[in-house]
């Protein structure tokens, strides 16, 4: 179960009651990720590795294009 000390928000979130949208919770071998403005749709989970994998690439996708075989 994740508890509510357990979900941080993101910094690219802003400040505010209102500005606040994406949050996760570091569940050790797993991520929950959550719309904190629609708490009642749920959250995604993901296993550690994937999580890192998955920000890795959105990473690598906002520094431009790469060159691919």
């Amino acid at each position: 179960m994740i508890s509510p000390d357990n979900w941080q928000k993101s910094s690219y979130s802003g400040s505010g009651d209102g500005n606040n949208c994406v949050e996760i919770a570091n569940l050790h071998a797993r991520v929950a990720i959550r719309d904190s403005k629609a708490l009642a749709q749920g959250t995604l989970s993901f296993p550690t590795g994937a999580f890192t994998a998955l920000i890795k690439a959105i990473q690598a996708d906002a520094t431009g294009p790469t060159t691919r075989p």
